[in-house]
């Protein structure tokens, strides 16, 4: 009895599902980081081929893991996945690294970013972001204390309403835009940029985050079928909404015009099409959508804590492991999680936190995908089999593959930073173990 009262709820649907996907993803990488790509894609054509890349890979590897989770549809997503495949200890230095690392550092990006756009909307100084981002995600934290259904009709709203300024900026910029979304370039961009392969790296942030519905799978109603459902429509959702939104943007402005505003372009975009009422509107919108992301992902981060504890991998596993009686929502790891990202906001950069997200987590990512191939040789039947097999494994492995030395070559140091948060974690590990063999005895 005493377990039962301990487990999650299985009370998430289809709609709730693809909300949780489309609304993790989508945040600030689509509203931030089109100059950036402009620049190192070198041209308005190759930085809308950039996005579109960028869903390939990403796609790819929602359908391998597709076919991965859906054998495995249980709550704790990639750390569950890895240690089934590759052991205890792989798949513990999987649920670490989301844990420690990339969760609260891909939470204090996001809510960075969004707190830059919060104190630009209200007229507030630099010295505003901090404290803007902490009660943010505080708030929004406390929230995810409630029943898990709290946390899924956030999503719901959210994705409903980032859905309006992005829809404005592509039916504006399509339709009464006057540029060439195709070959404009300036002299400046191909001085600065960084190449093809940069600019697929930089939209690799902006998808981040699909596989985060993985986590929730012991929470959702029919998961071997709902997984692989939320995670291929979602993603391929993003890429057409990602792609219309670049085309709009390269409709309504020139590529010199972009490449001068840098961050500041989409919202220079809405000041244009609408007024100054109409930037406030979208600065509201993209703020919004920047909510929905953290929403997404402080529902989904505690669980792989929760998943964590519940095996008695962590210190504090009990405590760690505690869901509130009538919500069965992880409230102590919601917590732990709040606290490492107020500890990133304060003292990184979150620019560079989202860089070195994407890296830190496609290490593990990588591992999982070559997962499908050990999976295929066990399982002769699988609720979802992967089309085009092996080509799209292929095409996501390459991905990862690309993201890893693409990132080691530009920031080796927080490269090596974040692979050393990773390995602290093998001695708290056999620490663990050695007070549980104890404990035994």
């Amino acid at each position: 009895m005493e377990q039962n009262q301990n487990e999650l709820k299985r009370s998430l649907g289809f709609w709730s599902a693809i909300s949780i996907v489309v609304g993790t993803i989508i945040g600030s990488g689509i509203f931030f980081k089109q100059a950036s790509i402009l620049d190192s894609a070198g041209s308005s054509t190759m930085a809308i081929l950039a996005w579109i890349f960028g869903g390939i890979i990403t796609l790819a590897a929602g359908l391998t893991i597709a076919e991965i989770g859906a054998q495995m549809p249980y709550t704790g997503g990639l750390y569950v996945y890895i240690e089934n495949l590759y052991g205890r200890i792989c798949g513990f230095l999987a649920g670490w690294m989301q844990i420690i690392a990339y969760g609260p550092a891909i939470i204090a990006s996001v809510a960075g970013f969004m707190s830059i756009m919060m104190a630009n909307l209200f007229g507030l100084g630099t010295e505003w972001r901090i404290p803007l981002a902490l009660i943010t995600v505080i708030a929004i934290g406390a929230m995810n204390f409630f029943e898990n259904k709290v946390g899924a009709a956030f999503s719901v709203i959210t994705t409903i309403a980032k859905m309006i300024p992005i829809a404005a900026i592509i039916i504006f910029g399509i339709f009464w835009g006057h540029e060439d979304a195709l070959n404009q370039t300036v002299g400046e961009i191909s001085r600065s940029g960084g190449g093809f392969g940069v600019a697929v790296l930089a939209t690799l942030f902006g998808y981040d985050g699909w596989i985060l519905i993985a986590n929730l799978g012991g929470e959702m109603k029919n998961p071997q079928k709902l997984l692989p459902k939320a995670i291929i429509l979602g993603i391929s959702s993003v890429l057409l909404i990602y792609t219309l939104i670049t085309i709009g943007i390269f409709r309504f402005l020139p590529a010199a015009e972009i490449h001068r505003l840098g961050e500041n372009a989409t919202s220079y975009l809405a000041v244009k099409a609408f007024g100054n009422l109409g930037g406030k509107l979208l600065s509201i919108g993209i703020i919004i959508s920047m909510m929905g992301t953290l929403n997404g992902k402080m529902i989904t981060f505690p669980r792989i804590t929760y998943a964590m504890a519940k095996r008695g991998d962590l210190p504090f596993s009990k405590f760690l492991s505690y869901v509130t009686p009538k919500g069965k929502s992880p409230i102590i790891a919601t917590l732990f999680l709040i606290i490492l990202s107020a500890i990133m906001m304060v003292f990184f950069d979150p620019d560079k936190l989202s860089d070195l997200c994407v890296f830190t987590v496609y290490c593990f990512y990588l591992m999982a995908f070559f997962g499908i191939f050990i999976l295929r040789k066990k399982h002769s039947t699988r609720p979802f089999s992967t089309p085009l097999y092996p080509l799209v494994p292929f095409i996501a492995i390459a991905g990862g593959i690309f993201v890893l030395i693409s990132e080691l070559f530009n920031d080796p140091a927080g490269v090596l930073f974040f692979i050393g948060l990773v390995i602290v974690g093998l001695p708290i590990f056999y620490a663990v173990k050695r007070m549980d063999q104890k404990r035994m005895k």
